[in-house]
């Protein structure tokens, strides 16, 4: 007993003690993770070693992943709802710069543009249809002027190329305008056949748009 004391004061184990050293036992454990994820732990480790199932993110579509404003998958109906209803109301999410791709897609097919602002724009039937006139800032020192411009669209209709598609009158900041001037815009194109109208309404999180016709009250919504 003597020397098995002097033994273990000094670290060491002699085998005529006959101590076994027995190994911790790893006990496996499946761990429900949320999401449809099974997770196979090893115990002491901390490690995975066998990891299956599907991770997925609601409400996410391709697109997100990829890059806004580099891949759209929806310009074939944005032409063909440009032919179709030939007015309409678009929201653009407050960045901007996704409407480029959409009005590029529309130079490729033969239009022209003329781009205006709601603001400062008057009374839409006679700027875009009548002689109209406009006073310009006289600063209060010189005399009070009253200019005479012909009509913005007939003029631009009459100088568009012989191969040209039509003229699209793309108008930002539409959401100033009242319900009866929507209502004007989105009968332009009824009274000039080859003009199509764009009008920037409001903001969404991505780029939509809807006939010009809705949202001034002239048709009934779909939805």
């Amino acid at each position: 007993m003597a020397t098995a004391a002097n033994c273990l004061r000094h670290g060491t184990v002699p085998v005529s003690a006959n101590l076994q050293h027995q190994q911790p036992r790893r006990n496996n454990c499946m761990v429900n993770m949320a999401g449809n994820r099974n997770m196979k732990l090893m115990g002491g480790h901390g490690k995975a070693s066998k990891r299956s199932g599907m991770i997925t993110c609601a409400g996410r579509e391709i697109a997100d992943f990829i890059g806004g404003d580099l891949v759209r998958f929806d310009l074939g109906q944005w032409l063909s709802d440009v032919e179709e209803h030939k007015a309409l109301a678009v929201y653009s999410p407050h960045e901007g710069g996704y409407e480029g791709r959409y009005l590029n897609r529309l130079t490729y097919q033969g239009y022209y543009f003329l781009d205006l602002s709601a603001r400062g724009l008057g009374d839409p039937e006679t700027t875009l249809t009548k002689v109209h006139p406009v006073c310009p800032a006289h600063l209060g020192k010189q005399p009070i002027a009253r200019w005479y411009f012909p009509p913005e669209v007939d003029y631009r209709l009459a100088a568009l190329p012989p191969k040209a598609k039509g003229l699209v009158v793309w108008i930002i900041e539409a959401k100033v305008l009242s319900k009866a001037e929507l209502q004007f815009l989105a009968l332009l194109p009824t009274l000039r056949p080859k003009v199509r109208v764009i009008a920037e309404c409001g903001n969404w999180r991505r780029f939509v748009w809807k006939p010009l016709k809705e949202i001034s009250g002239l048709t009934e919504s779909e939805e």
